[in-house]
């Protein structure tokens, strides 16, 4: 019996391998390419550097195309780069696309766009067999100096790694809209659940103001968590980077409403999809300018570990104990769907 591959990622060394047999055509103007960590490519221009980013909504009905929009911006913007041009392919379930379902994504686009400063350049629309809701593949391009590029391998021993506003922000969201019904049968009330909803807004899914504020300042290495949480996010940029971790457990900041709503469907929070967050690398003197910048633009973050040598691995110290840091590809989010 052939065996099936798992419900999220795919596995990154299974990815690691296909990236490296299969490359197509060697192209010299690719600074950065496919790589597990890595969030988005870089292709070389006279005067500056294009980056290029592709990333599918599959988790969230609701909002589709405007998550559509900030989720890719957002692995544009850790380059250092300014998102400037997203297109799209919207795929929707044949018998249930209506002509309003479709201008209700196509009007969320366009209001993330315009939040952003983003122009809508293209795409491709279908209803297509066998889903079982609408599914939005964008790809966001956007354009950085030369000497502002960031990439996620660029940790280096030494370096602070910040946090902004927190984890599993996208996850309360998603938990709230999708599981609404089951919530308020579980005796939550409308208050609780309309604010978990609005996560997507505040503190916001989006974190093209925390990487562009960061980017002021010489940034080693920048990474947007997103599937499999903070634990997957920082894994992945240890892996680009070569080094290893010791992250602070009892400095990363979940929210209350968060940390409820975990508890409540038995999700692990350093494991569940938190896009709004991001994770940077920096040495301390430049860690603690963008910590005062932050603080003078209203954004929320803190130090949340230290990178070491990889051969230390990925560590976590919580509750004066040290352990190694657990992740997976498989987002503990899937767990409401099941």
């Amino acid at each position: 019996m052939v065996k099936t591959l798992p419900l999220g990622k795919l596995n990154f060394d299974i990815l690691e391998r296909l990236l490296e047999k299969y490359p197509g055509v060697l192209d010299e103007r690719l600074v950065v390419g496919p790589k597990v960590g890595e969030d988005a490519a870089i292709i070389d221009f006279p005067d500056r550097y294009l980056v290029a980013k592709t990333d599918p909504i599959t988790f969230a009905m609701d909002e589709i195309g405007w998550y559509a929009v900030h989720i890719n911006a957002n692995d544009v913007a850790i380059r250092g780069a300014k998102p400037r041009w997203f297109q799209s392919a919207i795929l929707l379930p044949e018998g249930r696309a209506t002509e309003g379902l479709v201008e209700e994504i196509f009007g969320q686009m366009s209001r993330a766009c315009r939040e952003l400063g983003v122009t809508i350049v293209g795409g491709h629309t279908e209803i297509t067999h066998a889903l079982d809701r609408p599914i939005v593949v964008g790809s966001m391009f956007g354009e950085v100096e030369k000497g502002k590029l960031v990439t996620t391998s660029g940790a280096r021993p030494g370096d602070d790694i910040l946090l902004t506003k927190g984890i599993v922000i996208e996850g309360t969201a998603v938990i709230a809209r999708e599981k609404q019904g089951d919530l308020r049968k579980r005796g939550y009330d409308e208050k609780f659940i309309r604010r978990c909803m609005g996560y997507l807004y505040e503190p916001g899914i989006s974190v093209v103001k925390d990487a562009l504020v960061a980017n002021q300042f010489q940034i080693h290495s920048m990474h947007d968590p997103t599937e499999g949480g903070l634990a997957t996010g920082l894994y992945e940029m240890a892996r680009a980077s070569g080094v290893g971790m010791l992250i602070y457990g009892d400095k990363i900041d979940l929210l209350p409403d968060s940390k409820r709503l975990c508890a409540e469907y038995g999700l692990n929070p350093l494991g569940t999809i938190t896009s709004g967050s991001l994770v940077l690398a920096a040495d301390p003197e430049n860690a603690q300018k963008v910590l005062e910048a932050y603080l003078s633009s209203g954004i929320k973050a803190s130090v949340i570990g230290r990178v070491e040598e990889g051969s230390f691995g990925i560590k976590i110290l919580k509750d004066g104990r040290t352990a190694d840091l657990k992740w997976s590809e498989k987002d503990e989010i899937t767990k409401i769907f099941e």
